[in-house]
């Protein structure tokens, strides 16, 4: 009988009743989510202010701008450093446990943000080579924190709120891009007051006022203040009672340990630890045949999920010049042109990114990971379609509100769709030793389909007339095509999310055939995807 083999405190901790170590494990976890967000997204707030600062040209109509492959680097070299990141830090929280490493992730990621802020140097170069190092390593922190969070909520979670836990930590993301946004207006706007400047056409050089180099590096240093907060907490979390009953085989510890965080009396057994006589490694045949199909959904899905979600960053401020809610550079001094973007972004984060997060939280364990999965890439291929066909029609001045519509709806259905449930969903599916590995190579895959998003769209977006593309670019298929494209790997995510299984309302070791003491725990968790909806 399953229920014979089951340990105690994992069964205490599946039935435990919502309470405040709950919101505790959300605020510690969500924390470094917050952080991870705003250290990712907040440059893209200043890489225009950069280009004023450093690649300023003298006589030229418009204001300097990085070169393309100071850009990408720029933007990109983080999740490079990402994506790293959450290999080494998924597959060390299997060797060492979530939370040894939980507190190195953190320190790297406060060092990281406080350096990257000091690139001091007043050699182009010397400042963007500076500031790409630091944001390597941040992004390596960063990267640590998906598998880590992803996996410490789902070990301390109840099995019938789980799915909303993890969702409200992932959804802290949110509130990370919110707060970056919220902290660049009001310190471009402190600044503003404090120092005047001219408009770019009025006064190239003079539009740029000195003190405009403290704003890039206070934004980027702010960045640190979240997770070193959270510092002291996260060492005092104990160690998950997964990690330490089925990974370090210690079930008395596992025991005590969750005595405390439950305040309640559970019994050690340390008989029943020995259930498990086959320890599959990654690589082997076994895990091909109890995991395979669900490893390769949760990699593909994420990795679709991220081309679409992160090719936004490019439309972005195309849609907000052309909505007129960004004027062009070269009316507008620096400091004016940072306020102007900060708030255009903060307003599209409120309207659909974060209600769509917080809409995941309340409907997860209702209507399931799988529902919710398929809704938002179904949705997200509809409105990728109904931007590309009659994308003539929506440029023109009176559409233009209702292209925001239907851009802001397409994210609002990432976040209550995909973007949610591709982060959930592999905390829960594997076993407790290859948890947070598992986590760690789908979240990798996920970077990999951001790298294209952000990349392979910004020169595929361009304009199919050389002359007419951005400075620098070679000519590309043009934006309607891109997003025809879109549309297409929304469709595929929508084909993929059928190899994932639903997790809904199970217990962790139902799904990972854990509780069980023959090889075979997991025939009906794999066959039966579909059948519990």
């Amino acid at each position: 009988m399953v229920v014979g083999n089951k340990l105690q405190v994992f069964d205490a901790l599946d039935v435990a009743k919502t309470q405040w170590y709950h919101f505790t494990a959300i605020i510690i976890a969500g924390m470094g989510f917050f952080t991870d967000a705003y250290d990712l997204f907040c440059i893209s707030l200043v890489t225009k202010l950069l280009g004023r600062i450093y690649y300023h040209v003298d006589g030229a109509k418009s204001p300097g701008s990085l070169p393309p492959n100071v850009s990408a680097a720029v933007n990109g070299v983080a999740f490079c450093g990402t994506l790293a990141g959450q290999l080494f830090f998924g597959w060390l929280g299997d060797k060492l446990g979530r939370k040894k490493v939980y507190g190195m992730t953190l320190m790297l990621m406060v060092i990281c943000s406080i350096a990257s802020g000091l690139s001091f140097s007043s050699n182009p170069k010397a400042v963007m080579a500076t500031l790409c190092f630091f944001r390597f390593w941040l992004g390596f922190g960063i990267g640590g924190d998906y598998p880590l969070s992803a996996t410490i909520m789902s070990e301390y979670a109840n099995k019938k709120t789980r799915g909303a836990f993890i969702a409200a930590v992932f959804a802290m993301q949110g509130f990370g891009i919110l707060g970056g946004g919220i902290f660049a207006i009001i310190i471009s706007a402190a600044f503003m007051v404090s120092f005047h400047a001219p408009p770019y056409e009025v006064d190239p050089v003079g539009s740029t006022v000195p003190e405009a180099d403290y704003v890039w590096r206070i934004v980027l240093m702010v960045g640190a203040l979240p997770a070193a907060l959270t510092y002291y907490w996260r060492l005092k979390m104990p160690e998950t009672a997964r990690y330490t009953a089925l990974v370090a085989k210690n079930a008395k510890q596992a025991a005590s340990d969750m005595s405390k965080v439950l305040q309640m009396d559970i019994e050690a057994e340390p008989q029943k630890i020995e259930q498990e006589k086959i320890r599959y490694g990654l690589f082997s045949k076994e895990f091909a045949k109890r995991h395979g199909l669900h490893l390769l959904g949760t990699t593909t899905t994420w990795f679709l999920l991220d081309i679409a979600f992160y090719s936004q960053n490019l439309f972005q401020k195309d849609i907000f010049s052309a909505i007129g809610w960004i004027p062009s550079a070269k009316t507008m001094n620096a400091l004016e042109e940072v306020y102007k973007i900060a708030r255009a972004q903060t307003l599209i984060t409120l309207c659909s990114t974060v209600p769509g997060y917080w809409f995941t939280v309340a409907f997860i364990d209702i209507m399931g990971r799988f529902a919710i999965q398929l809704m938002g890439f179904f949705f997200m291929t509809v409105f990728m379609f109904a931007l590309a066909i009659p994308y003539d029609h929506w440029i023109h001045k009176d559409n233009r509100i209702g292209f925001v519509v239907m851009y802001s709806l397409t994210f609002f259905f990432a976040n209550f769709g995909p973007n949610a449930t591709t982060f959930v969903v592999p905390a829960e599916i594997f076993p407790a030793r290859l948890r947070s590995t598992c986590h760690g190579i789908s979240a990798a895959a996920g970077k990999l389909g951001a790298m294209v998003g952000a990349f392979g769209f910004l020169y595929l977006a361009q304009n199919k007339n050389k002359a007419k593309a951005d400075a620098g670019y070679p000519a590309g298929i043009g934006v309607k095509n891109s997003l025809i494209v879109l549309g297409v790997i929304n469709a595929l995510g929508f084909l993929f999310t059928f190899l994932v299984p639903e997790s809904k309302g199970k217990s962790l070791e139902e799904m990972s055939g854990e509780n069980k003491n023959n090889g075979e725990g997991e025939a009906g968790a794999s066959s039966s995807s579909s059948s519990n909806h």
